[in-house]
This record gives C-alpha cells, sequence and structure tokens, in this order.
C-alpha cells in the first residue's frame, strides 16, 4: 500500500510541474502544411554520458541509435575514481557496445595511458569486441559492435597509467 501511495504521489507532482501549454505569437509565418524543416543538428561532441554520434563514436561503427542500457560502473585506481564504464545498446543495429571515459582528474596527472573497451558476455564467458589503445591521452572509447543482444552482457573495459605493472579495470552491470 506504501508504494501506491508513493506512486500517486510522484505522479501528481509530476502532472502539476508538467507545463500546460503556451500559445505565443512567432516571429513569421508558419511552414506550409507538407513542408520540410531543417532538421535539427546533432551534437557529435564527446561525452561523459556517451554521444553515439561523437568523431569516435562514429569511427568505431556505433549506430546512431545506440543508448545506455544498465548502470555504470566505475574504474579506480589507489582509491580514486579515474573512468566511468557503460554498455549501450543499438535497436536498429542489434548490436551492443562498451564505452569507456577517462575523467578530467585522472588526465590532468597521468600522462599517458593504456585503455581497453569490450562486452563481456556471461553467456559465452567471453570478452567480445575488445579495442585497445596504447601511449593515448584520449579520454573517449568505444568497443566494436557484438551480436550479443540476446545475451547476459555488461561493458568492460581497463586503464593503464604508463609505468604501472598492470591495468584497473571495471565493468557495468549486467543486462540480460
Amino acid at each position: 500500500m506504501r508504494y501506491l501511495k508513493t506512486a500517486v504521489a510522484t505522479l501528481t507532482c509530476a502532472f502539476a510541474l508538467a507545463p500546460a501549454g503556451i500559445a505565443s505569437a512567432g516571429t513569421g509565418p508558419a511552414p506550409a502544411p507538407g513542408a520540410r524543416t531543417a532538421p535539427s543538428a546533432v551534437s557529435t561532441a564527446p561525452s561523459p554520458a556517451g554521444n553515439p554520434a561523437s568523431a569516435r563514436a562514429q569511427a568505431a561503427g556505433v549506430c546512431a541509435d545506440a543508448y545506455q542500457i544498465g548502470t555504470t560502473g566505475y574504474i579506480k585506481r589507489g582509491g580514486a575514481t579515474i573512468a566511468s564504464v557503460k554498455q549501450f545498446y543499438s535497436p536498429s543495429c542489434a548490436r551492443n557496445y562498451g564505452y569507456v571515459w577517462v575523467w578530467d582528474s585522472f588526465r590532468a596527472t597521468a600522462g599517458d595511458y593504456d585503455v581497453t573497451a569490450a562486452v563481456y558476455s556471461g553467456s559465452q564467458d567471453e570478452v567480445l569486441g575488445k579495442r585497445s589503445w596504447t601511449n593515448t591521452t584520449v579520454q573517449e572509447f568505444w568497443s566494436a559492435g557484438t551480436n550479443t543482444v540476446s545475451e547476459c552482457t555488461a561493458g568492460t573495459g581497463s586503464v593503464r597509467k604508463a609505468g604501472d605493472p598492470a591495468p584497473v579495470a571495471g565493468y557495468s552491470s549486467t543486462r540480460c
């Protein structure tokens, strides 16, 4: 019963905060019926949230409709968080992707580092779509797409700072 009351209260607040619509004068004539309007520009900037339209995502073959599934994981080094790990899914391409975003706080002091991004398939007990970069200072990394949408998967990645003997790794939550 408590959950029902919470849900009703949440919905009530959401409807109360939703704008009812505003009428305002335009700055020019309305387009003719059936007229085509220019599409809105899609950002190609890299992002901690993951942007499938970024240049690095496009170079990796990430499909434009990819979106995050599951919860973000983190890569820690010496107790400090240095990168985020996510998993993305594209409905149109039926592919999963791993994503690693290296945090500014690590990049500011790290010099160069090595990174991997991949998808882990629990169903196959394999790391798939793995891509690796060495001696880089780049922030955004995408794995290759994997044909694992019917499997239990997680995004996975690692970072190794120059001079460290081994990488540190992390993974997103598993999605089935």
